[in-house]
C-alpha cells in the first residue's frame, strides 16, 4: 500500500484497519514501517504541501488543512505549511490561480465574476484581503469592498 504513494501513520492504520487486521497487529505493523522510516508524517505532510503548492496552486489554509485530513497533527502542519510557504511569493501564487481560472483573460468581465472568482481564491486557502487586491488588480477600479464575505 506504500508503493503507490506515502500514507500519513493515521492512513496506514485507517486502511490496515479496514483489512479488519487486529489492533495489535496494527500497532506491531505501524511501529516496524516507522523504525524503517517507511511512514514520516513530516515527509508526508511536506509531499501534500509541495503538490497542494505547485500543482494545485492552492494558499497557505487550504494546505494545512489537507495536510490535517491526511491523519497528520496539527503542529506539523503548521510547521510545515510555514516551511513551504517561506519559500513561496503569496502574491504570485494567487495571480497563477487567478490566471488558471480566468484562462488567458486578464480582466474580470463583471461584478458577478468578481465575485464568484473571490469565493474560488478563498476556498482555495488565500486571505480574504490578499484575494480582494489581486482581482482588484485585474478588474475595474470601482468594485465595492466585499468586506460582508471578510467577516
Amino acid at each position: 500500500m506504500l508503493a503507490r504513494r506515502e500514507l500519513s501513520e493515521a492512513q496506514v492504520r485507517q486502511r490496515l484497519a479496514r483489512k479488519e487486521h487486529s489492533a495489535g497487529d496494527i500497532d506491531a505493523a505501524v511501529a516496524r514501517l516507522r523504525e524503517e522510516r517507511a511512514i514520516d508524517d513530516a515527509r508526508v505532510a511536506e509531499a501534500i504541501a509541495r503538490t497542494e503548492t505547485s500543482i494545485r496552486k492552492r494558499g497557505r489554509l487550504r494546505v494545512r488543512m489537507q495536510i490535517e485530513r491526511a491523519g497528520i497533527a496539527k503542529a506539523i502542519a503548521r510547521k510545515t505549511v510555514d516551511e513551504v510557504f517561506g519559500g513561496i511569493d503569496d502574491e504570485a501564487q494567487i495571480e497563477a490561480a487567478l490566471r488558471k481560472r480566468l484562462r488567458g483573460r486578464d480582466a474580470i468581465a463583471d461584478d458577478r465574476e468578481f465575485q464568484r472568482l473571490y469565493r474560488f481564491l478563498v476556498g482555495q486557502g488565500f486571505e480574504s484581503d490578499k484575494a480582494l487586491s489581486a482581482l482588484r488588480r485585474h478588474g475595474k477600479r470601482n468594485h465595492k469592498d466585499h468586506k460582508d464575505h471578510d467577516e
